[in-house]
């Protein structure tokens, strides 16, 4: 199978239980609770994407900051899972996704000019605020990125504000392609060939339901897509990817270092194996997590490989671009409500530091992009604590090396 067709998602708990939707005040002020510290991480990682920076010290720092602020949360409530809902990945240029590597891994440096894409995800007792940003080392309002990567990155950005439009009830996820596709032409470029955004519910970061938005689809997609209708209350991780090539990807030699949790059950023969997925179940539930969490590397290795083979792990492997053509992603979660719909994180891009020749010339779109949008939900930080995480973060990341 193809990798995107592998990232299906599963349900925690009893299934004959009734979920709870945002319509619940509790739910609802968890989403935004992680999708406020999603994006106050997203900030602090977007400053340590810098000349000279390892790729391992900027996704340590990110994780730790996630951690370090959803453990000011729901103190009282000693069961309840929180932290990371996708581990931090850095990827440059080509490289499309889930890059997040190894002490043992080569190390990786930034250089000024990379374009580079930044993903990670929050979650407050499963319920889950992922977020996706991308940037140019060094670009400024003096000195903007121009050219194919230039096209790519406003590309994915105003297709990303274009669904945050068109998701509300009653809308559909063909009028969502649609604008996705009309804006990538504009700009000369092409979306990812089957990337899936979705709706996402508790314990929940990937599509295991019908509801999917399928970008550039593939022709055994395009005969198994289901035309779905947006309706209130409920929750989607909108998720462009962008290319200046034809939009085909293939995967990277890198090491696979993100797993997750799958269905399956299967008795373990081997203690490190047993212990390993023990460790996983009670630190990460359902949630995606990397290799680089667990202290002794040798070790979860070693009780990888079998819960792998036996396929109680779903392995996230390293994409790139199949041209090797620079790939632009923004990604976002939004919240359907009555009135319309609430994006809780994302929306960073200045597009002032980009500059094209190419621009939207289709009336629909422009006024479609023209219309307001909901950028942001919450009150205000305690800036004072999140320096301080930070800066814990920033101590704990240089360790690794």
């Amino acid at each position: 199978k193809q990798w995107y067709q592998r990232r299906v998602a599963i349900t925690a708990g009893d299934s004959e239980e009734e979920e709870l939707t945002i319509e619940n005040d509790a739910v609802l002020t968890k989403y935004k609770t992680a999708g406020e510290i999603s994006n106050m991480v997203l900030k602090a990682v977007i400053t340590e994407v810098i000349p000279g920076a390892s790729v391992i010290n900027v996704c340590s720092f990110g994780d730790k900051l996630i951690l370090d602020e959803t453990a000011k949360h729901y103190k009282k409530d000693k069961n309840l899972k929180k932290g990371v809902a996708f581990p931090t990945c850095i990827c440059i240029n080509e490289v499309v996704c889930h890059f997040s590597p190894l002490r043992s891994d080569p190390i990786v440096l930034i250089n000024a000019g990379d374009l580079v894409k930044i993903e990670l995800g929050v979650h407050i007792d499963g319920y889950a605020a992922v977020v996706a940003h991308t940037l140019v080392v060094g670009a400024t309002l003096d000195s903007p990125v121009t050219g194919p990567t230039a096209d790519a990155i406003l590309a994915a950005h105003n297709c990303a504000e274009a669904a945050l439009r068109l998701i509300k009830a009653g809308n559909t996820n063909v009028q969502v392609t649609d604008a996705i596709q009309k804006i990538t032409d504009s700009y000369k470029c092409t979306p990812l060939e089957g990337m899936l955004s979705y709706q996402i519910k508790r314990y929940q970061t990937e599509a295991d339901t019908d509801k999917q938005i399928v970008l550039n689809p593939s022709e055994s997609q395009k005969k198994e897509i289901k035309n779905i209708e947006f309706a209130v209350h409920e929750v989607y991780a909108m998720d462009v990817f962008v290319t200046s090539g034809n939009g085909k990807t293939k995967e990277h030699e890198a090491t696979t270092t993100v797993y997750r949790r799958t269905e399956e059950t299967y008795l373990l023969k081997m203690k490190a194996s047993r212990a390993f997925y023990s460790d996983v179940c009670n630190r990460f539930t359902l949630m995606p997590f990397t290799l680089r969490a667990f202290e002794e590397e040798t070790k979860a290795r070693m009780g990888l490989k079998e819960c792998v083979t036996h396929e109680l792990l779903q392995a996230y492997p390293v994409q790139m671009d199949a041209e090797a053509n620079p790939v632009a992603q923004f990604k976002f979660t939004v919240l359907v409500v009555p009135n319309g719909n609430i994006r809780i994180n994302g929306g960073l891009l200045d597009t002032a530091t980009c500059k094209t020749e190419n621009k939207i010339e289709d009336k629909e779109i422009l006024s479609l992009l023209a219309q307001s949008a909901n950028r942001k939900a919450g009150g205000k930080k305690k800036k004072k604590k999140a320096k301080s995480a930070v800066d814990e973060a920033k101590s704990e990341a240089a360790e690794v090396n």
